[in-house]
C-alpha cells in the first residue's frame, strides 16, 4: 500500500514539473495580457499645411489618436471621457467583439452617444490581429472626415508570418481629406456636394509630412489605413511593393504591384525590400490629391531618403528641413505594448 501511495506521488509530482517546463517555454509574447487606458476627448485646433488650421475634436488632444498596440487576446479597457460639448463614441474598427457588441461604440446601436462631461468605458478582447483602427460613430461624415477623430490600433499575431519577421521598420500613413469651408465651424459640415481641397498623411500636407529614412537592406513595412471620405491611389517610386494583408487578414498570395488603391475604412499592409538607394517619391496618383487648397504639389506625398545617398541635392525640397521622428508612429511602434500618445501630433487646446 505504502509503495502505491508513494508510486502514485511520484507520478503525481513528476507531472507537475513536466506542466510547469512546459509553460516556462510558452514565450511570454503569446500570454494574453490586460490593458487599461483613460481616453479624453479635446477641442483641439491644428495646423495642416501653412496656415490652414482646423477646429477637430482629438483623442486626447491629438490627431491622429494616440497609437494603441496590443496582442492578438490581449483584454483592453478603455475609459472615455468626453470634454467637447457635442456627443461621441469610439467605434473598434475591425475588432469582433464577440461577447462585447455593447462596446462596439455606435450610437442608437450598442449605447447612447457619450455626452460632454460623461466617461463610458469600453472592454473587448483584442481579436483578430492586423492594422486596425478606431473612430468615433456619432455625424462619422463630419466627426471622422474632417474632425480628425481617428487613431490606429494595431493588434499584433500570435503566429506572425515569415515575410512579417524580415520587417525592419513600421511605418503606418493614415490618409485623409478635408473640406476648408467649414474648418472652424465645428458641428457643420460633412453633407453632399462638399469640396475637399486638402489631403493629409497623419493629418499633415506635403511638405510639411515628414521624409521614410532608410538604409539599403531594410525591409519596410507601410500600413495604409484610409480614414478619409476618398479613394486614394498611393504610388511608391522605384520599388516593387508586395501586398501582404488586406483590412488585417493575410492575403493567400501577396500582391506584386507600385500602385495601391486604399479605400474609405480599408487598410492594406505593403512590404517592401529596400534595394535601390536614391531618393523616391509615394504620392497619391490622384492627381488632385496632391494640391493644398489651389496650389500644386501638396497634399499625399513623402519621399523614401535612403542613407547612402544623402540629402545634399540642390534639387530635393528637403535638403534642409528639420527632421520629425516618429510622424508615421516609426518609433512608438518600437516602446512595446500600450497607449502611446505622441507630441508630434499635439493641437492647441480650445479653451472655452
Amino acid at each position: 500500500m505504502k509503495n502505491s501511495i508513494s508510486l502514485f506521488s511520484y507520478y503525481r509530482f513528476t507531472h507537475i514539473i513536466l506542466m510547469l517546463v512546459v509553460l516556462a517555454l510558452i514565450p511570454l509574447s503569446s500570454q494574453a495580457e490586460k490593458h487599461e487606458f483613460d481616453m479624453t476627448i479635446e477641442d483641439t485646433r491644428i495646423v495642416l499645411v501653412g496656415n490652414r488650421d482646423f477646429h477637430t475634436f482629438a483623442y486626447n488632444g491629438q490627431v491622429p489618436a494616440p497609437l494603441l498596440h496590443v496582442k492578438e487576446g490581449d483584454e483592453v479597457t478603455v475609459n472615455l471621457t468626453n470634454m467637447t460639448t457635442l456627443p461621441h463614441t469610439i467605434h473598434w474598427h475591425g475588432m469582433l467583439q464577440r461577447g462585447t457588441w455593447q462596446s462596439d461604440g455606435v450610437p442608437h446601436s450598442t449605447q447612447h452617444a457619450v455626452e460632454p462631461g460623461e466617461t463610458y468605458t469600453y472592454k473587448f478582447k483584442a481579436e483578430p490581429s492586423g492594422t486596425m483602427w478606431y473612430h468615433c460613430h456619432v455625424n462619422v461624415n463630419e466627426h471622422v472626415t474632417m474632425r480628425g477623430m481617428w487613431g490606429p490600433l494595431i493588434v499584433e499575431p500570435k503566429d506572425p508570418l515569415p515575410i512579417e519577421k524580415k520587417v525592419t521598420k513600421d511605418y503606418i500613413l493614415m490618409l485623409s481629406d478635408w473640406a476648408s469651408s467649414w474648418a472652424n465651424k465645428p458641428g457643420e459640415g460633412g453633407i453632399p456636394g462638399d469640396v475637399f481641397d486638402y489631403y493629409t498623411i497623419n493629418a499633415k500636407s506635403f511638405p510639411e509630412t515628414q521624409p521614410i529614412r532608410v538604409k539599403k537592406g531594410d525591409v519596410i513595412r507601410l500600413r495604409l489605413v484610409g480614414s478619409g471620405d476618398l479613394v486614394h491611389s498611393i504610388h511608391t517610386h522605384g520599388h516593387i511593393s508586395q501586398i501582404v494583408f488586406k483590412d488585417g487578414f493575410p492575403l493567400p498570395n501577396p500582391i506584386k504591384a507600385d500602385t495601391v488603391l486604399v479605400g474609405p475604412g480599408e487598410r492594406y499592409d505593403v512590404i517592401i525590400e529596400m534595394d535601390n538607394p536614391g531618393l523616391w517619391m509615394i504620392h497619391d496618383h490622384v492627381d488632385t490629391h496632391t494640391t493644398n487648397g489651389n496650389k500644386v504639389d501638396g497634399g499625399i506625398m513623402t519621399t523614401i531618403e535612403y542613407e547612402e545617398v544623402g540629402l545634399d541635392h540642390d534639387f530635393y525640397v528637403w535638403k534642409n528641413k528639420k527632421f520629425v521622428p516618429d510622424f508615421y508612429y516609426e518609433e512608438s511602434m518600437k516602446k512595446g505594448f500600450g497607449m502611446h500618445n505622441s507630441t508630434v501630433f499635439k493641437g492647441e487646446l480650445i479653451e472655452d
